[in-house]
């Protein structure tokens, strides 16, 4: 999370939500768990408690002091001064990961750990973002975010968490998500090729597939698709990849 108040910091402090958060992400007694962002260690403390290793990325030179003197002799908890965005996540293989992140980075995290597909994930997030992953489709939260992340996992709001929760309380509500990999995956040939076509497709918010995708795979191919005058808020990831699919078929060159 981001060490300085001017940059948006909130500690969460209430203890009942730090073992909410703890439970779900500790399930099975992990042997590894991995905490993005543990500011001055208050969920650090319940995941050790759960976990056989904790292993703490945080950028902040002050809050990693900070968490060395907390911890001083804990052999069970590895901190990392690292920039997450710029780690090795293949290293972690398929280990839990929680996290109370914030909100200029959330999106790039959560695309991430869709990518890396944990055994699971549970982020304290901003409840704006949290309803944008978990959205379902045709209403006004999803978007591109919510295909990237479900196109590798399945996402759920566990609970709500209040202001009050946190110190300095902010001035937004906040939610905490679970992510588990997805039970069957999306039948796609390339993922990242899938993917770029559904930014496409979000590309610009208010227009339909029609003028979204015409552009470049040609409008003869697009406008008999009964997609075709749907927005992409409407449609939902399965539709995405059949529409995929049939472009493939009628122009492998250009998908």
């Amino acid at each position: 999370m981001i060490a300085r108040q001017k940059l948006g910091q909130h500690f969460l402090i209430r203890g009942s939500i730090l073992e909410r958060i703890a439970r779900a992400a500790c399930i099975d007694s992990p042997g590894i768990i991995i905490e993005i962002g543990p500011g001055r260690g208050a969920l650090t403390e319940k995941l050790l408690e759960r976990a056989g290793r904790v292993i703490a990325v945080e950028l902040d030179p002050f809050l990693v002091e900070h968490l060395s003197r907390k911890f001083h002799g804990e052999p069970r908890l590895e901190i990392r001064r690292q920039d997450v965005l710029q780690s090795d996540w293949n290293e972690w293989g398929r280990a839990p990961i929680a996290g109370n992140l914030p909100y200029y980075i959330s999106s790039p995290i959560l695309e991430r750990t869709a990518r890396l597909r944990p055994a699971r994930a549970v982020f304290l997030l901003q409840k704006e973002v949290a309803e944008r992953v978990v959205a379902k489709p045709a209403s006004r939260e999803y978007g591109l975010l919510t295909v990237q992340v479900g196109f590798w996992m399945d996402a759920r709001l566990l609970f709500e968490v209040k202001p009050a929760a946190f110190h300095p309380p902010p001035k937004v509500d906040s939610a905490v998500v679970l992510l588990e990999p997805r039970r069957e995956p999306v039948p796609v040939d390339d993922p990242d090729r899938f993917l770029e076509f559904v930014a496409r497709s979000f590309r610009h918010k208010r227009k339909t597939i029609r003028n979204n995708l015409a552009e470049v795979f040609g409008r003869e191919l697009i406008d008999n698709w009964p997609e075709a005058p749907l927005r992409a808020e409407q449609i939902s990831i399965e539709q995405f990849a059949e529409m995929y699919r049939r472009l493939n078929a009628l122009r492998p060159q250009n998908s």
